[in-house]
């Protein structure tokens, strides 16, 4: 009777308990494919953790993360609530952050972590692929890495066989290529973070001979270290309308490999300082959309947004660009001018800013501080301006935005950087 008992409850209870997925590569005629659960998954996906309800809304189905945190059980959760995959990201030691590949007790204990954090984690059913560590190549010169990522692999299949490994290069470089395939055998992806030369890249895998999948693991706007400079070094950055197109581009660009790429994660889906904080975020820091997501929205769907972004025609300082190298004195009277479309007719209202040139930037995605927009360079009335006139009364460095808003959750935005002298 108490056997009886038992197995009753035990039928009862069974649908309670969490399964994690089975996620495998399989390989039909030299084209690869994911499949959960037997069933083919391409990865519509967006690397952040923030704004998953619109994620999945706008058509994506899977989030990228970079390692556990305190947040991780509970991004872990949304992400179920949503239906949303995750590559779930354990970060890895990078000798750029002081990491070293030669000492031995440091690497027992990053394996120790790892085995413990696949231990902890491998059934939640939203795991779709291990994300092992982020540009580790980035300015390092131990080779001893990819032997040790070996390591990792290993372990990760010891303790989890039904999720593929990934790791992640800044780019794409033959002798890393050779590198990998020769001392990490056991990886299952090669993820690659790639920006400008995205339209490359398909040709780049079969010129270096890569044979396994891929997965565009960051993808996005021009970066920073990619674009012009003004004479002093600043950045030039493209408007939310330029992005726009680059993203497109780069969307068809990935879509266009239906051999070996797996899918792809958009960079960023939120908001972040780097170099300034428009350039990689999807959102504004109030959780504005621009242009970029209606690129991705229609991608994703195949379905214009109900509501479309304000655009950018023409976006000048004194009747210049940033690629100008604009200098004037100090006091000296400076004029801006946006030109703006707007596809639904929407009344646009004008937030220009005046923010010094950020002198916190780092490499890699580092965590910056951003710098503070000053005070009293506009009236209240130049929210109804396209054309605004303004000086700057100390020597510096600065750059001058525009957010351009719709009132319906969507904005414009641009930034051209210039310099005040005495």
């Amino acid at each position: 009777m108490r056997n009886s008992i038992l197995l009753i409850m035990s039928s009862i209870c069974l649908p309670l308990m969490v399964f994690g997925s089975k996620v495998e590569i399989v390989q039909n005629q030299k084209r690869y494919q994911l499949l959960k659960d037997g069933k083919p998954y391409y990865i519509r996906g967006a690397g952040g953790t923030e704004n998953l309800e619109k994620l999945k809304k706008y058509g994506g189905n899977s989030i990228r993360t970079w390692g556990v945190d305190a947040q991780t059980d509970k991004i872990l959760a949304d992400a179920q609530k949503h239906n949303l995959t995750v590559c779930f990201g354990i970060w890895i030691g990078q000798e750029r952050q002081g990491f070293d590949y030669s000492n031995k007790q440091a690497l027992a204990s990053q394996l120790k972590m790892v085995r413990e954090t696949v231990r902890k984690y491998k059934n939640h059913p939203s795991i779709l692929i291990w994300g092992l560590g982020n540009e580790m190549d980035l300015d390092y010169t131990n080779f001893e890495v990819w032997k040790h990522m070996e390591d990792i692999c290993k372990i990760v299949k010891e303790e989890d066989p039904n999720h593929p490994t990934m790791l992640v290069t800044a780019g794409l470089d033959v002798a890393e290529v050779k590198l990998i395939k020769q001392h990490t055998p056991s990886l299952d992806i090669l993820g690659i973070n790639t920006y400008g030369n995205i339209s490359y890249l398909k040709d780049a895998i079969n010129m270096y001979d890569w044979n396994k999948p891929y997965i565009v693991a960051e993808w996005g706007p021009y970066g920073w270290w990619e674009v012009g400079k003004t004479s002093w070094g600043a950045a030039i950055e493209e408007t939310s309308s330029e992005k726009a197109k680059t993203y497109q581009a780069s969307l068809t660009s990935i879509l266009n490999d239906t051999s070996t790429c797996l899918g792809s994660y958009v960079f960023l889906w939120g908001q972040k300082q780097e170099t300034t904080s428009t350039w990689f975020s999807m959102f504004t820091e109030e959780g504005e959309e621009t242009e970029v997501m209606d690129i991705m929205i229609k991608g994703w769907t195949g379905k214009k947004p109900k509501n479309r972004a304000p655009s950018i025609s023409n976006f000048t300082l004194s009747d210049k660009k940033g690629h100008n190298n604009i200098i004037q004195k100090v006091s000296t009277p400076l004029q801006a001018h946006v030109d703006i479309s707007d596809l639904d007719k929407d009344e646009i209202l004008y937030h220009w800013q005046v923010i010094p040139e950020s002198t916190d930037k780092k490499t890699g995605g580092d965590k910056e501080k951003a710098p503070k927009p000053l005070k009293g360079i506009f009236k209240k009335s130049d929210t109804k301006k396209n054309t605004v006139k303004f000086y700057i009364s100390s020597p510096g460095e600065y750059r001058l935005f525009i957010f351009a808003k719709d009132g319906n959750g969507n904005v414009a935005t641009g930034n051209i950087p210039f310099k005040i002298i005495k």
